[in-house]
């Protein structure tokens, strides 16, 4: 497996941005196997969101589709062995290779190795930490032309379930400063475990580390791009970066107040 597939910019703070499901890379191979096309499986990747973190931050980016192996499911749900495992997909031509399973697993350990050390690293500097897990959404899956009710689909979605409690005010402050962001021209429609919850990630996160920090996964529903074409607005995507670029000095305020109210 090309160790190459994800890539970890450390710096001298608190917070760690993450774009899992950024990456649309297959290995040579691996792809023989895959049994969907290129176009299908963009559709359902996060394009873009490797973008929306580059923020003054500790950023990781994995480039590896989340077809080949998804590192935001737990391990024994990683590969998508069935249909039902995808949003009905068939992923794989005649079934799961089982001769790959080994390398996929190998990869997918080594990236928790990874990023375990860089939340110890983290805690280690500042007593604490922070994720910012970034994801987007299809709310057209249907159909180009057809959109799902906004009742249930925020423009943005903020998922925190597997978070230890006493973090809820820092992230009610997250979502009340994106509620007054001006993104596309509007203020967003932010509400928290609405579509998601929060996935594997998150919650190995939170089983590890809950008392030193938490995670915010943060779910941008797909208006920022034609889900069908993958044309990208991008005005719309800066504006996200830029929400996202003045949240930062709020969540290193806040996770300094909890810092200093605990000791």
């Amino acid at each position: 497996m090309n160790s190459t597939t994800y890539e970890i910019e450390e710096i001298d703070s608190p917070i760690i941005a993450v774009a899992l499901h950024d990456g649309h890379f297959i290995a040579p191979e691996i792809l023989p196997h895959i049994h969907l096309e290129e176009h299908e499986r963009f559709r359902e990747e996060d394009p873009y969101t490797a973008y929306m973190i580059d923020l003054p931050v500790s950023r990781v980016k994995v480039h590896t589709s989340r077809f080949q192996v998804d590192l935001n499911r737990v391990p024994d749900k990683a590969i998508y062995m069935v249909p039902d495992d995808a949003w009905g997909l068939q992923v794989w031509k005649d079934g799961f290779p089982e001769i790959l399973s080994s390398a996929l697993m190998e990869y997918y350990q080594m990236f928790y190795v990874r990023m375990h050390e860089l939340i110890e690293t983290a805690i280690h500097k500042f007593g604490y930490f922070l994720i910012l897990d970034v994801h987007s959404y299809n709310h057209r899956r249907e159909s180009p032309d057809k959109a799902s009710p906004e009742i249930s689909n925020p423009e943005i979605n903020i998922g925190t379930a597997h978070n230890h409690p006493k973090w809820q005010p820092l992230i009610h402050h997250f979502m009340q400063y994106l509620s007054a962001c001006s993104i596309n021209g509007k203020n967003p429609d932010v509400r928290e475990n609405i579509v998601f919850k929060g996935g594997g990630f998150s919650q190995w996160v939170n089983q590890n580390f809950s008392e030193d920090g938490c995670v915010i996964s943060v779910e941008f529903k797909k208006t920022f791009m034609d889900e069908w074409t993958g044309r990208a607005f991008i005005n719309h995507i800066q504006d996200i970066r830029g929400a996202l670029l003045g949240a930062i000095p709020i969540l290193k305020h806040q996770l300094n107040a909890f810092r200093n109210k605990q000791s």
